[in-house]
């Protein structure tokens, strides 16, 4: 039988971004492989395979079609949540001879300009120092060539360099090479500062957990840690695992997880998320989830998957860069030819040094390293502000904002309720009505349930059936009455009467007959005002609040926060019906959020274009079907992550638009014979480490 799995491989040394992207296109294309994604940025390979014993073939495979490419690329397997690894390391010896290299041809570059030599020492001379310079770049050209890769960049340069030879001029082909040389070394010096600084907005794994064993402490691997266990948190350590504080008091700093500044203070009986760092006093905390299922777990694998799936814009940019090569290549062959052929005078030497100029500016290199980069950069930047974006699709979907919808209960108000008032029906008392519905409700997780229990004051318990019916209530057999406690529409056949009143009113009947009712009241949050303010300004057009409470309530609040519309009384199914007619009334080609917590929002935040969860209180399940998770619960997120992606999207284009400005204005003057090889290698290496550099401004958070 079949089993499908998913791997991680670590590709270290991965540096060239066009090859990332020829290595995914042969790797999915592999016999078993469900589909392959190379992650430049991260330096990552994730394959899903659809037979899990064929996944030695596929991965020896894979490793050969990445050695085809970089030889020099390290492959492991990864954890399935690793720490971000791309530290700046000390040169190596291979760096330091490759320096070395470059400083001799540089040398003896310098030698042939300020000594006038004949015609054959000089050209040995310039052979010389091309062949210390380039030497490693014609070497690769052709082994590139030898396994059928024949349009990448060391083969451009050294064809374009040695056309320089062909036609005697000997200092520009060393020149250019040496500048190229020159230009690699600041890209990747680049890439690799870019790479450890989106990845430092990660590094939020802890190191170590303190397990305290009787009187003693061992220091193990978070994921070695139990559930249940105890562990120690002395002032300045990372909080390893999610737990409940059994001993301490202490202010803890959650701005890695959530981008708030203030610290928040901590005491016995209070819940702990991982990654936060213990500021003051000494913690012993109880362990309530492993590892694998802990906070900083679930942001870290978020973050780190979130590059697999791709905007649109990246989408374009990975086929431009498989036409624009051969195109530009084409052309440069076309320019050395064609003219000299049908030009009366014109000279095959000045028209060849021309189409030269093409084929050094023919590399995409700044559009494939800077533009996923800088998406990337953008979500980093966004995680530290506590928002999780699960791709880049998804961040660049956040600038066309049409329609916010929001579930009302956890999201634009607190979801803790209180209940206000016992209103009890003839024959029963206060107290009565208040135990009924605590005893009801005795095994629901629902906010408003646990306000219940909480106003009885006492542990609740029933004996016989309770069924829990979404979007209505509870029945419950209690003494061997039949209880009903929920809204309106669970007391069908029952005579009562209906109250239309601020705050949600619970109804309960006792076999059929009218017990009374509970009013219970929730707060608007106090961010909430201010987000749909700044969703205005941010260019939201509407703004629509879904809920299932009544129509005074809804009504009530959506005047208080200036919401342009509601929908109230709504079950479950019937707020996927609302967002698809919102759906519908959405102007042009913008996008539709829906924003929610509970369980029962899975279904319309995986319906929206854009779903965002409350993180901090949100089920699990809004959290998984989610596409942006909020870490603070605070609706004001929302136009942050918009602002993030007006930024990023910015840049992006910022960077489309000079590459391929620069890029067009050096073809058009190197065909008309006013730009220089020069001038080529900055359309190539230069622009790309100014691009690369932009990229980096994505990782600046924006307040809201």
């Amino acid at each position: 039988m079949e089993s499908t799995v998913h791997k991680e491989y670590i590709l270290e040394g991965l540096c060239c971004a066009s090859c990332g992207d020829k290595m995914q296109r042969r790797i999915s294309k592999l016999e078993g492989v469900n589909s392959a994604s190379v992650d430049f940025a991260l330096q990552k390979l994730s394959l899903d395979v659809s037979d899990a014993g064929k996944l030695g073939t596929i991965f020896t495979e894979a490793g050969r079609i990445i050695k085809q490419y970089e030889p020099a690329i390290v492959i492991s397997e990864a954890a399935a949540v690793q720490k971000p690894t791309h530290k700046k390391a000390s040169l190596d010896q291979g760096e330091i001879l490759n320096y070395v290299r470059l400083g001799l041809g540089a040398a003896l570059f310098a030698g042939g300009m300020l000594i006038e030599l004949q015609e054959l020492p000089r050209l040995f001379l310039f052979l010389a120092a091309y062949l210390l310079v380039g030497g490693d770049v014609l070497w690769g050209a052709l082994k590139n060539i030898s396994k059928g890769q024949v349009f990448d960049e060391n083969f451009l340069m050294g064809i374009a360099t040695i056309g320089a030879f062909a036609i005697g001029e000997y200092p520009e082909g060393v020149a250019v090479m040496l500048f190229f040389q020159v230009g690699e070394i600041f890209e990747h010096i680049a890439v690799g500062r870019s790479r450890r600084s989106i990845t430092a907005l990660m590094d939020i794994r802890p190191d170590f957990a303190n397990l305290k064993v009787g009187d003693t402490l061992q220091r193990l691997s978070p994921d070695e840690v139990e559930v249940g266990a105890l562990i120690v948190v002395r002032p300045g350590e990372k909080i390893p695992l999610d737990g409940t504080v059994t001993e301490g008091h202490s202010a803890l700093d959650t701005s890695a997880l959530t981008g708030e500044s203030l610290p928040r203070d901590v005491e016995p009986g209070d819940e702990v998320l991982s990654g936060s760092v213990n500021k003051n006093g000494l913690l012993t905390i109880q362990v309530t989830k492993a590892f694998g299922d802990s906070t900083v777990s679930k942001i870290l694998e978020l973050v780190q998957n979130a590059s697999s799936r791709k905007s649109k814009v990246e989408n374009f940019i990975t086929k431009f860069a498989r036409y624009y090569t051969p195109t530009v290549v084409l052309s440069a062959v076309a320019l050395a030819i064609i003219p000299p052929l049908v030009i009366p005078g014109a000279a095959f030497s000045e028209w060849f040094s021309r189409a030269l100029v093409f084929l050094v500016v023919s590399c995409p290199c700044a559009l494939v390293i800077s533009i996923p980069l800088s998406f990337f950069g953008g979500i980093g930047g966004a995680s530290r502000n506590g928002i999780l974006v699960k791709g880049s699709n998804y961040l660049e979907a956040l600038n066309n904002v049409d329609t916010v919808v929001f579930d009302k209960t956890g999201t634009l108000t607190e979801g803790i309720f209180t209940v206000t008032d016992s209103i009890p029906a003839d024959g029963f008392t206060a107290d009565e009505l208040l135990s009924l519905a605590a005893r009801a409700e005795s095994m629901s997780t629902h906010p408003i349930a646990a306000s219940i229990r909480k106003a009885y004051g006492l542990r609740a318990t029933v004996t016989g059936d309770i069924e829990e019916l979404a979007g209505f209530g509870v029945r419950a057999n209690i003494d061997g009455q039949t209880v009903l406690v929920g809204n309106a529409g669970l007391l069908d056949g029952v005579d009562f009467p209906f109250e239309d009143t601020y705050g949600t009113v619970v109804y309960v009947a006792v076999d059929g007959i009218f017990a009374g009712r509970l009013i219970i009241a929730d707060t608007v949050k106090p961010d909430s005002k201010q987000a749909i303010s700044a969703l205005k300004k941010a260019g939201v057009k509407k703004t629509v609040m879904l809920t299932g409470d009544s129509q005074k309530t809804a009504q009530s609040i959506a005047t208080e926060l200036s919401l342009d519309d509601y929908r109230a009384e709504l079950l479950p199914y019937q707020k996927v019906e609302a967002l698809e007619a919102l759906e519908r009334d959405k102007t042009g080609k913008g996008k539709l959020i829906f924003v929610g917590d509970g369980i029962n929002d899975a279904p319309v935040l995986a319906r929206a274009d854009v779903g965002i969860a409350m993180g901090g209180v949100g089920s699990d399940a809004a959290i998984e079907a989610a596409d942006v998770v909020l870490m603070t619960d605070e609706p004001s997120k929302i136009a942050a992550a918009i602002k993030i992606a007006h930024k990023t999207k910015s840049i992006v284009w910022q960077n489309v638009i000079f590459a391929l400005g620069v890029k067009g204005i050096i073809l058009v003057l190197g065909a008309l014979g006013l730009a220089s090889m020069w001038a080529a290698v900055f359309g190539d290496v230069g622009v790309a480490v100014i691009a690369i550099l932009n990229a980096m401004r994505a990782m600046r958070v924006v307040e809201a």
